[in-house]
């Protein structure tokens, strides 16, 4: 295994340190229990969003701290959830006295942990409402969950929620903005080559040469099928059909293309997939009115892409287009 890590137990600990110090003014470390938060939270009279889960997919969830999207992130280990004590104390760091809204992948350990620690912290008299993220259409079930997985359609779910907060609705509007944005979204996956966890110390799993993983989930779960290895042409189109099927949005809708790479591929080969996927949209009718490409919810170093389609309506597009200054996302300050 090569790696930039020092020892393997030490990864998350390591790289929220480093992260902490490269966005020093910007973003709070507290590290027992661990959590990473705006440095101007709480900020009074604002609903506050909370986010997190397992390391490795970085910049999700810490990269998008900050002036409209998320007042904190709880990360736990690679690939794991992070236990309720730290979610319940980023939740009462950031409570400026609105309520928080906890934004959740379906996987089953942070479905459990954030069910708890909401329970804690309303216990506390803090009103929490939570919202789970479930736009995975590869596979109606997982190794890591009952029901769809949480993916990159996240990203979508924190900015739009995180700029209804920053506006100023109030707890129940801000967590129907993020109802809307999941209904509205849908995202699929693959996988060229596997990842490989800091303390396993061996790739999570292995695909032959002539070979990709159609619907890959971000911890390496199996997707529908393996397929052969194909130009990036059939391949968009093997991974966005599925998406635009179950999406089912009627012509001449507005939305959101969002490319995401899993960690392991060049910029270059993301920008190959999003003009194919943007062709298949006009295609079908669709008006791409916004894009994002990059890596955002990431597989360590996974080689592969996930497509993100998200319909937008007047509302949405506002809050898509809202200022947004975060140490992965900025646009409009």
């Amino acid at each position: 295994m090569k790696k930039l890590v020092n020892d393997p137990r030490e990864v998350v600990t390591e790289t929220v340190r480093g992260f902490a110090l490269a966005h020093a003014g910007a973003v709070v470390l507290q590290e027992d229990p661990v959590h990473l938060r705006r440095a101007d939270a709480p900020v009074a009279g604002k609903v506050a969003i909370v986010s997190g889960g397992g390391s490795g997919h970085e910049p999700l969830h810490a990269g998008f701290i900050g002036y409209g999207m998320l007042d904190a992130a709880v990360p736990g280990p690679v690939f794991t959830s992070p236990t309720p004590d730290p979610i319940v104390d980023a939740t009462k760091a950031v409570d400026g006295g609105a309520g928080v809204l906890h934004i959740v992948k379906n996987y089953t350990g942070d479905v459990l942990n954030f069910e708890t620690a909401a329970e804690l912290a309303e216990a506390e008299g803090i009103r929490v409402v939570s919202v789970l993220v479930d736009d995975d259409v590869a596979v109606q079930d997982s190794l890591y969950t009952a029901g769809r997985r949480g993916v990159a359609g996240t990203v979508v779910v924190e900015k739009l929620a995180g700029a209804a907060a920053q506006r100023g609705d109030d707890l129940d509007a801000v967590a129907d903005v993020a109802r809307r944005a999941i209904a509205s979204t849908r995202s699929m996956g693959l996988a060229l080559a596997p990842c490989t966890v800091p303390h396993a110390g061996e790739p999570s799993f292995t695909l032959g040469d002539d070979e990709v993983e159609l619907g890959i989930g971000i911890h390496g779960e199996p997707g529908r099928e393996r397929i052969p290895m194909a130009p990036a042409d059939v391949l968009v189109e093997q991974v966005i059909e599925p998406v635009l099927a179950d999406l089912d949005a009627p012509r001449g809708s507005r939305v959101l293309l969002f490319v995401n790479g899993m960690g392991g591929t060049p910029l270059s080969e993301l920008y190959i997939v999003f003009r194919r996927a943007a062709e298949i949209l006009s295609d079908q009718g669709l008006e791409l009115s916004r894009s994002l490409v990059g890596n955002h919810v990431t597989s360590l170093e996974m080689q592969g892409f996930s497509i993100t389609v998200t319909v937008l309506d007047d509302d949405t597009t506002a809050l898509w287009d809202a200022p947004v200054e975060t140490p992965a996302l900025r646009w409009g300050r």
